[in-house]
């Protein structure tokens, strides 16, 4: 869903002082005449593309300055706390002034840009523009370090020249002039990722040189993905860690990386307790093999479980937001959180107790490409009534999850792992079996809650006939 500046008028200064003139000599103000052209400029503002959004970051403007638009036409591609977005305006116009320029951050609300009703108007947009009430909205984000000053640490003045020779390719790109981020649309960074390109290394066609899906196919079929990129000279190898990291660096946060950094403090104001439950696999193992050929995946099973055990629980899948009340959720929507490039994010299955698992695998398959596109709407990621972390993949036996904010309650999934185990006739066998680990808001649920809701679930996932109705 396309997300639409908010863009009210901007009265201009000729009328706000015939205004003021009019209410000073207290005489009625006569209707205007037909032949009478006022200035129309609407300042556009920084949206709120989710409920956790305190700033935006311009991750490159579609539309240049002087260029007309028309409604409903994207103009600006912000990064929000949780994803890159299209912006559209509102209104018919003339972009006149753009006011927070690419890599720039401003809140919420913030004025971003001013756009013109017609051509006439752009000049007197432009005035405001430079007006201190209205650059004092912009906080752009600092510039990136001198090139010299990299240049001067080494010794040696042949790998200088090496290191002042590599900005050169990127100089040329378009979309990443001045040191500023490659810009490419969510989709063909997509592609990218699927071909192995660097996006580095294409020019984009888009407005203002942005990467487009179709710049990464041509790139990609040309045969020039393939080439290998000039060796790293001696002084940058031995400046960064095995994983390619700076050390020593200092890394400002990302958007997502900020908005995360609120919700772990936030979530530091509530009072909360962790349960941990041993549960059996072996029967959802059997399962997940018979029907894995169908597209079937261990988290859509996994949330399945959960959702059915929370129908029976409600309280758990309850939230207290005021501190005074607290609200039993209407829907059943599971969060999983999912690591991605630069931060975290948590899809949501929405009604996992309504849909049937063949679904719900399809939806988690879905969700997940686009949230590493950055593509994920704000119902798509916001709407979480509890949440599932799963690290088992990596071998994880236990851990506890932090709570997010506005929710009653989540559980950390570690690894199914063989164990040695005492059988119901006193003999000793061989059993899979896995640790979760439930942490909640103790303001609202309790622990005989918690100790019965994981029993309700322990047993849907020892016989999960259920699953798969």
């Amino acid at each position: 869903m396309a997300h639409l500046l908010h863009t009210p008028f901007l009265p201009s200064s000729s009328s706000t002082a015939h205004r003021r003139s009019s209410a000073t000599s207290g005489s009625r103000r006569p209707p205007p005449s037909a032949g009478v052209v006022r200035a129309k400029i609407r300042e556009i503002f920084m949206p709120a593309l989710s409920s956790t959004m305190t700033e935006g970051k311009i991750v490159s403007w579609v539309k240049s300055e002087g260029d007309k638009l028309s409604k409903g036409e994207s103009v600006v591609v912000v990064e929000s706390d949780k994803a890159d977005m299209d912006v559209e305006t509102f209104y018919d116009g003339y972009l006149a002034a753009i006011m927070v320029d690419e890599g720039g951050v401003a809140a919420v609300g913030a004025p971003i840009a001013l756009l013109a009703e017609n051509e006439d108007e752009i000049e007197q947009a432009k005035s405001k523009a430079q007006s201190p009430s209205s650059s004092s909205f912009s906080a752009p984000a600092p510039p990136p370090p001198p090139a010299a000053a990299a240049v001067e640490a080494q010794p040696d003045k042949a790998p200088a020249k090496a290191v002042a020779a590599a900005p050169a390719l990127a100089s040329t790109h378009p979309a990443s002039e001045g040191g500023k981020r490659v810009v490419a649309s969510p989709y063909a960074k997509k592609l990218a990722k699927e071909l192995k390109v660097e996006l580095g290394r294409i020019v984009g066609t888009g407005p203002l040189g942005r990467i487009v899906a179709k710049d990464v196919e041509a790139f990609a079929a040309s045969g020039a993905a393939a080439a290998a990129p000039a060796a790293a000279t001696p002084a940058l190898v031995a400046s960064k860690s095995g994983g390619g990291v700076e050390l020593g660096s200092v890394v400002p946060f990302t958007t997502m990386q900020s908005a995360v950094s609120r919700n772990m403090v936030e979530s530091l104001g509530v009072p909360t307790f962790r349960v941990g439950y041993t549960i059996t696999t072996d029967a959802l193992d059997a399962l997940y093999k018979k029907i894995k050929s169908k597209g079937v995946t261990m988290t859509a099973l996994l949330a399945k479980a959960t959702a059915l055990a929370l129908v029976k629980h409600p309280v758990i899948n309850s939230s207290c937001r005021d501190g005074n009340s607290f609200t039993y959720n209407s829907s059943i929507n599971i969060a999983v959180a999912v690591a991605i490039e630069g931060g975290l994010i948590t899809p949501v299955l929405q009604d996992a107790d309504k849909v049937d698992v063949y679904t719900l695998s399809r939806k988690w398959k879905e969700l997940v490409d686009k949230a590493r596109a950055k593509q994920l709407q704000p119902n798509e990621y916001s709407t979480g009534t509890f949440t599932l972390s799963n690290l088992g993949m990596f071998g994880v036996d236990r851990f506890d999850a932090i709570l997010p904010p506005g929710t009653g309650a989540i559980m950390a999934v570690g690894s199914s792992q063989p164990t040695v185990v005492a059988t119901k006739d006193g003999r000793i066998g061989m059993k899979n079996q896995m640790q979760v680990n439930v942490t909640a808001d103790h303001r609202v649920i309790y622990g005989s809650d918690l100790a019965q809701f994981l029993q309700t679930l322990s047993q849907i996932i020892e016989d999960p006939k259920d699953l798969t109705f």
